[in-house]
């Protein structure tokens, strides 16, 4: 199957991870995956929310949003509507549950982390991008407290990040740009730890149902695409402790 951009079915797009791209945040980091540019920005708090006051343990959350010209034509900000669209409580959901899987929150203690991720520009893919870039951000925050010896250690038992997989006239395709994703069948999200453990598996059709074993196929795939994100990753946290 010959891609739009070039790339063949199994190959994924070029990623660059920029750490500490914003000088006031306790971590940051801009990923570049594709066209797909997500700033993604953590906030460190001395406190939890009501729910685990008392209890010894921190918390890691993110809010999403994509800016008004990411996209061909304007999306009108959440606030125009009223509130957080569905898309984005969604997606900010997912993002906070991935990190949350690698996070130590009984060593964090009882402080919050606040990942904020900013879609820049948008091509496909801005949930997985946003995962692995807020990963890096993650990881700067955390690893200020062990600099400033609140922490003993970084909390965090790995890596986690993200990539796409569709099947698109009954063949699967990695890390679907927007075009891919729009005429996809099946549009998958996978979500693994640097271990080979799985997070979470996002997959709908609006269109014939597949088999069973599609899915196999699907972390099979994306597990061979997720390395140069985890080698990206690497290298930003090398970056970090320069």
């Amino acid at each position: 199957m010959t891609r739009s951009d070039g790339r063949r079915w199994d190959e994924p797009r070029r990623v660059t991870i920029t750490p500490g791209y914003q000088r006031f945040a306790e971590g940051s980091a801009l990923i570049e995956t594709g066209l797909t540019t997500v700033l993604c920005a953590a906030s460190l708090e001395e406190r939890v929310p009501l729910f685990l006051r008392g209890q010894g343990r921190g918390w890691v959350t993110a809010e999403y949003n994509m800016l008004p010209r990411a996209t061909n034509t304007r999306t009108p900000r959440d606030r125009d509507g009223g509130g957080i669209s569905g898309r984005s409580q969604e997606i900010q959901r997912l993002i906070g549950r991935s990190l949350r899987a690698v996070t130590d929150l009984e060593a964090l203690g009882e402080r919050t982390v606040t990942i904020d991720c900013d879609v820049i520009q948008a091509d496909g893919g801005t949930r997985t991008a946003a995962i692995t870039g807020a990963y890096v951000a993650l990881y700067q925050a955390l690893k200020m407290l062990v600099d400033n010896r609140v922490l003993r250690a970084i909390p965090l038992r790995g890596a986690v990040a993200a990539v796409s997989v569709g099947l698109l006239d009954n063949g699967l395709l990695l890390d679907l740009c927007y075009r891919e994703d729009f005429n996809a069948q099946v549009d998958f999200n996978v979500v693994l730890t640097d271990r080979g453990e799985l997070v979470e598996l996002q997959g709908a059709t609006e269109a014939a149902p597949f088999p069973r074993q599609r899915v196999d196929e699907v972390l099979a795939l994306a597990a061979r695409g997720m390395e140069p994100l985890f080698a990206a990753q690497r290298q930003a946290v090398r970056q970090l402790s320069r």
